[in-house]
């Protein structure tokens, strides 16, 4: 099973940074690339404990949908999203948000399962695991940038 670790400091409170990694507005920000839109479930605002986010696209050259639930949370140092509808065999994404001196250290422990066996393990050394990779960094890019200026404050609707 392919396993991606990031760490990004951020110098920001825990707090904001665990808030921006929860926010749907953020993430489609984030996203806006691939024309990622949340249809079901959460849609905008911060995901919680047992909730979910429907997810849709393009991928891969392809339109797809993927579908998580948050299974876990302990405000403000972790939450975990889980597939539990869409294209691979399995999808789990810790996040984990570290207070240190002068901000958080962000990091995304990321496991997953394509399907197809055989075919699934080597599309997933060859290019899978690296695609995964590249758009977690963006996403981290995009709440550094907006929890280290003022922006968070409209992502989080504080003045």
């Amino acid at each position: 099973m392919p396993v991606i670790k990031l760490s990004t400091f951020i110098k920001a409170p825990v707090e904001r940074v665990f808030d921006l990694s929860r926010s749907i507005d953020l993430h489609k920000i984030s996203t806006k690339h691939s024309n990622e839109e949340a249809i079901a479930g959460i849609t905008k605002g911060l995901i919680n404990i047992n909730e979910t986010v429907t997810w849709q696209a393009n991928h891969l050259f392809k339109k797809r949908r993927f579908t998580s639930e948050i299974t876990s949370m302990t405000t403000p140092v972790h939450f975990c999203d889980e597939m539990t509808a869409g294209d691979f065999a399995s999808f789990k994404h810790d996040h984990y948000f570290d207070p240190v001196e002068g901000g958080t250290i962000m990091r995304d422990l990321i496991k997953f399962k394509s399907p197809y066996n055989i075919i699934g393990k080597v599309f997933n050394k060859i290019y899978l695991t690296h695609y995964l990779k590249d758009l977690t960094i963006k996403r981290n890019e995009c709440i550094k940038l907006y929890a280290e200026s003022c922006e968070w404050k409209i992502i989080l609707n504080k003045n």
